[in-house]
């Protein structure tokens, strides 16, 4: 089931963060760090009700944030949407022990439609130029890659943009 989650989540939401950094690393993908999401951060999505998880049997295994606010990384990106009335997609991560089961999937079948159901005109995400699977996943989705915007905090790499008309 997916549904907002709660503050009282927030260690185990950060302890599946974690797994997931260092499941990354295992691969060499260097996308998520000790900077990177932060708990101040993900308290934050918490608060702002934009953080979601996927739980099965009491257990949280996967997480995304829906927001429609723009982060101004993304300013100078050419969006295929013109307007304002876009969802953005940020940390979305499944527990290392459920990859390839298809709870990212579930996820990002929820936030678009959400995106459908609130007609958004698209949904706008970017992911990690190193994560190659992450790259083949949203493609495989319909997103169109845009542009490429930058997070020192994260890595020396480019993020790529991607953008799902609906």
């Amino acid at each position: 089931m997916i549904k907002k989650a709660r503050l009282h989540q927030l260690a185990e939401i950060k302890s599946l963060t974690e797994a997931c950094a260092r499941a990354m690393c295992e691969k060499g993908i260097y996308q998520w760090n000790e900077h990177y999401p932060s708990l101040e951060k993900l308290k934050k999505d918490i608060q702002k009700e934009e953080l979601y998880v996927f739980e099965e049997n009491e257990q949280i295994l996967g997480i995304i944030v829906i927001t429609e606010d723009m982060d101004e990384e993304y300013i100078p990106v050419e969006w295929l949407s013109k307007t304002n009335s876009n969802i953005y997609i940020h940390r979305l991560a499944t527990h290392p022990e459920v990859w390839g089961k298809g709870y990212a999937q579930k996820l990002m079948d929820y936030a678009e439609d959400h995106a459908r159901q609130h007609t958004f005109e698209s949904v706008r995400l970017d992911t990690f130029s190193q994560n190659k699977r992450n790259q083949r996943f949203y493609q495989s989705r319909g997103y169109q890659r845009l542009g490429n915007i930058y997070f020192p905090k994260q890595s020396k790499h480019p993020f790529y943009c991607y953008e799902l008309l609906i």
